[in-house]
């Protein structure tokens, strides 16, 4: 049975469901089940980084991981609590409250909840086109640069050095250089333990759980490391025993002093959040090859911190290095996210103690090799060597990265796009056009080696014809009207142009004057269907003159010829025009259906 169109919209779930089989099912809660053995280290470390206590990093992985896997687009985000998130929301409500007061946690239940509503808001009045201005370069170097930030992160567990987490990375990378003294060196053969198994499982099969095996022979090795030296001599340390404990309901506070605090940090990481999750989503579509809806994203990122809010869960977004293992695991549909947050949920009530035996150096293992896996390299070396405008996208997308939040970079990637965007589109291509002679149809051709009409010159404008293109348009038409002031009469082909605003409109009528007064005209070819609108609307094809719009090129060329002096044809040797050498020019006409442009 055929589901409706409007019940996968309100229910985007039912799409992939269809897809779901004995096989898919079993590689998804594997995948599940690995994202949940990752997250729970992770959720700890997070909820520490946020200022809240550690089981609500957990939580905050459980019903939002959920609600967002079946709500929003991608299948492979995984949404839940995430390092710049965490210390976006420090370092706003640490200056309203005490970090871990009762007073702290309702403020950041709160927030969870006016971010959701939000984000909720804009998916429905459908702002999820925003995201169309974040280029493919732009995704490469988020990801590229993330992809490092988390390997970075990871370095000091990695080597067993106790280092303070920092805002910049070269203040760790100078730690990290300054203090090999306090190197483990047992600790990094439990984390390349870790990363080797968890190479050679894949390379062996793709499909086997090897991220599971790689975590259970690092914990095997650190476990008998400890046992055998102690845990101070080999400085291999363990997650600890987490409380059994399911998420507790909660409760936003909805009074409007707290409403109107949290009101500035609510929109700034509602932005922030949504950017996170759905360059994420795209970032990992480009492997994928699965659409994204922006707006459904939208929509699923609201729901899932609206319904997190209830159950004690602070702001959730998309996390790069769970959705990276998440498709790296296989992943086939949103059931491993939603998996993972109901594995989390049974491994908390039924193994949380047994997490005293997980080794942090194994999963920071496992984490760069994440991250490795996150950089396209080949995608990389196609935007260095296509061009050069994308490469700079790319490059200080990916330095804005590693050098500034993470907010920042796609702010500027974004920017530094739009800006070669509307460079490039300010300056459309005005070229010369001429009939081929050795085309049967005389197709047009640009050719400076072939001849022209000594009273008609022919161009053709590429792109879109608006306020920020007239001033160099108008330029260019400016100098073919000096330079070329026995060539009065303009045919300009405008197939190629995709819109006009007023002010290209006011430009085309500018110029049919100027024609004018020089004793020729201007005549247009095959202005689009939207474009033509602009022009009939708003009075500009009157003025210019509704005979000069031409549907067929033979019969432009025809109404022209007839307009031009007959004298100077009289003695031209040109001859370009089919019309040129016949004594009734309609009865030479090219058929139009056989000219192209």
């Amino acid at each position: 049975m055929k589901i409706p169109v409007q019940l996968t919209r309100l229910l985007p779930f039912l799409r992939w469901s269809k897809n779901l089989n004995r096989e898919t099912v079993q590689v998804d809660l594997l995948a599940g089940l690995t994202g949940a053995a990752i997250v729970l280290p992770q959720g700890v470390a997070f909820a520490a980084i946020a200022g809240m206590p550690p089981e609500y990093g957990l939580y905050t992985s459980m019903v939002p991981a959920v609600i967002a896997a079946l709500f929003g687009s991608s299948w492979h985000l995984v949404s839940g609590p995430t390092t710049a998130a965490s210390l976006v929301m420090f370092s706003s409500l640490s200056v309203i409250a005490i970090p871990g007061s009762p007073e702290y946690i309702s403020m950041a239940i709160t927030l969870a909840f006016m971010v959701g509503i939000l984000q909720f808001t804009m998916g429905l009045v459908r702002l999820g086109t925003l995201v169309n201005f974040i280029s493919h370069s732009v995704i490469v170097g988020f990801t590229a640069g993330a992809a490092c930030l988390i390997a970075a992160k990871q370095a000091k567990t990695f080597l067993g050095i106790d280092l303070h987490d920092s805002e910049h990375l070269i203040q760790d990378f100078s730690y990290l250089f300054t203090h090999w003294d306090s190197l483990h060196p047992l600790a990094s053969v439990v984390a390349l333990t870790t990363l080797a198994t968890g190479v050679l499982a894949h390379r062996i099969n793709p499909r086997f759980p090897g991220m599971i095996a790689a975590l259970l022979l690092g914990s095997l090795v650190a476990v008998l490391l400890n046992l055998h030296f102690g845990e101070e001599f080999t400085g291999i340390q363990m997650l600890g025993a987490l409380p059994r404990q399911l998420p507790p309901l909660s409760t936003p506070e909805f009074s409007l002093s707290v409403l109107r605090d949290l009101a500035p940090l609510a929109l700034a990481m509602t932005l922030f959040a949504l950017t996170e999750a759905v360059s994420i989503s795209r970032s990992i579509s480009i492997k994928s090859g699965q659409p994204i809806s922006g707006n459904q994203e939208f929509i699923g990122q609201g729901l899932s911190n609206i319904a997190g809010s209830f159950f004690s869960a602070y702001v959730a977004t998309g996390s790069f290095n769970r959705s990276g293992a998440n498709y790296d695991a296989g992943a086939r549909t949103p059931l491993a996210a939603a998996s993972a947050g109901v594995i989390l949920v049974i491994i908390v009530l039924a193994v949380a103690p047994l997490t005293a035996y997980l080794p942090r150096a194994a999963v920071a293992g496992l984490l760069i090799l994440v991250a490795w896996r996150l950089i396209n390299f080949s995608q990389i070396n196609k935007i260095l060597r296509a061009d050069i405008n994308e490469a700079a996208v790319l490059s200080v997308t990916f330095l804005s990265t590693l050098f500034l939040k993470l907010e920042f970079a796609i702010l500027f990637g974004v920017i530094l796009s739009l800006m070669i965007f509307l460079r490039r589109t300010s300056r459309p291509k005005l070229a010369p056009r001429v009939p081929d002679p050795d085309s049967r149809h005389r197709k047009f051709k640009t050719s400076v080696s072939l001849p022209e009409c000594p009273q008609l010159k022919i161009l053709r404008l590429e792109d879109s014809l608006y306020f920020g293109s007239v001033s160099h348009v108008g330029e260019l038409l400016r100098r073919y009207r000096e330079h070329y002031p026995e060539q009065k009469n303009l045919f300009l082909l405008t197939k190629g142009i995709n819109q006009i605003d007023v002010a290209g409109a006011e430009l085309l009528v500018d110029e049919a004057r100027a024609r004018r007064e020089m004793g020729g005209d201007l005549y247009l070819y095959r202005l689009k269907d939207k474009a033509a609108k602009v022009m009939d609307r708003g009075g500009y094809t009157e003025e210019i003159g509704t005979e000069n719009f031409f549907d067929s090129k033979s019969d432009a060329i025809a109404g022209i010829f007839e307009k031009l002096d007959k004298d100077i044809c009289a003695t031209c040797t040109k001859r370009i025009f089919l019309e040129c050498g016949s004594p009734n020019p309609t009865s030479r006409r090219t058929a139009e259906s056989s000219e192209k442009q």
